[in-house]
């Protein structure tokens, strides 16, 4: 194993002990916030540190086999025993410094997350409509070997059965970082349904992934960042709003969002009422926010449409899939249009860990 990641795995070591010292002392317990997230924490990195301990081991033990190996040439019996011993150290040396590598590199997030499939026809007419159809029930079918639960949130069907567009929900375990990778042109070359002559077409389709935002996470306002001003109610009211400042005008300073309320002879009531107020402009700000992000990388993910415009091509005469960003090609179409995705999945989340662990290279060189 390369120096790099060796010293990578020894500060998991390191933090696992820091984290055990934290999480013994009674003011971290007594602040239950503060000892659940160390304690996450601490799961994740004592999953590390404790295969590197493994790996270290067994480190030992080959040294080990390897000695006595050379000291038994004399002894058939002991040196077959320790040739034994050196396989089976080797191999699973091998198998944890590929796990442990996987474990060090760094994680998405939202690859956790459920995720919104979008699919629309592009180049190619109806046929293109028909192949949109087809990889909705491709995508449906993967979703259901994976025990994941599909929702269509909304489709736009074409007049010969297939779909002009149509809006997927998929909830499930991983869903977004298993299908994130689906998003980008895919072009299918076949004899159509509608060909009277036999010859074959090439249609594409696009496919947009985005993970769903947590909508549960409540907006937490700071009130360092809120400006609160009092002032007398206008309008009418009598003499008790001419005489009291009742009114309140809250200044959210990072986002400039004000809400104010004087419907109320109480300022504590106004104050409250302002609060919710601003908490719900201040959350529809962060939603709209993430719909253009949406936006702006569905347009990034989905390329023109265009035949040209390609992320994978399914040639059914050949019962060829080829994905070209990573030359994976697999001569079992049928099987994958039936929903059998995984040979794809893993082989484009492989590429992506090789890619991240060379990144984790240079950038320690």
């Amino acid at each position: 194993m390369k120096s790099f990641f060796r010293q990578q795995l020894e500060r998991y070591a390191a933090r696992q002990g820091e984290l055990e010292f934290l999480l013994s002392r009674e003011d971290i317990m007594k602040d239950m916030e503060q000892f659940l997230a160390l304690s996450r924490e601490h799961t994740e990195v004592a999953a590390v540190a404790g295969r590197w301990a493994r790996y270290r081991q067994r480190e030992s033990d080959l040294a080990a086999a390897n000695d006595l190996l050379a000291g038994s040439q004399d002894d058939p019996e002991m040196a077959a025993m320790a040739r034994e011993e050196v396989d089976a150290a080797s191999n699973e040396l091998a198998q944890l410094e590929t796990e442990l590598q996987r474990m060090l590199l760094p994680k998405d997030p939202d690859d956790g997350r459920n995720a919104f499939m979008e699919i629309r026809a592009g180049t190619g007419g109806d046929e293109s409509a028909l192949f949109a159809g087809d990889l909705l029930r491709m995508y449906t079918r993967f979703c259901e070997r994976q025990g994941w639960k599909t929702e269509i949130i909304s489709e736009s069907a074409s007049e010969l059965g297939g779909f002009k567009e149509v809006v997927l929900r998929i909830a499930g375990p991983h869903v977004y970082g298993d299908l994130k990778f689906e998003s980008g042109g895919h072009r299918v070359q076949r004899v159509p349904a509608t060909e009277t002559q036999g010859r074959i077409h090439t249609s594409a389709c696009t496919v947009a992934v985005l993970a769903e935002p947590d909508e549960s996470v409540a907006i937490q306002i700071n009130p360092a960042d809120l400006r609160i001003d009092t002032y007398r109610a206008s309008g009418a009211g009598g003499q008790h709003i001419n005489k009291t400042d009742s009114a309140v005008r809250i200044t959210h300073i990072p986002t400039g969002i004000v809400a104010e309320c004087q419907d109320d002879r109480s300022q504590h009531r106004n104050k409250a009422r302002a609060l919710q107020v601003l908490s719900a402009r201040i959350q529809e700000k962060d939603r709209a926010e993430r719909a253009a992000k949406d936006a702006a990388q569905r347009k990034s993910l989905i390329g023109t449409g265009d035949r040209s415009d390609r992320i994978r091509t399914y040639n059914f005469p050949q019962g060829r899939l080829t994905d070209h960003r990573i030359n994976l090609t697999l001569y079992k179409l049928l099987t994958i249009i039936e929903g059998d995705l995984d040979d794809v999945v893993q082989a484009l989340q492989a590429a992506q860990a090789a890619e991240q662990l060379a990144a984790l290279e240079v950038g320690a060189a």
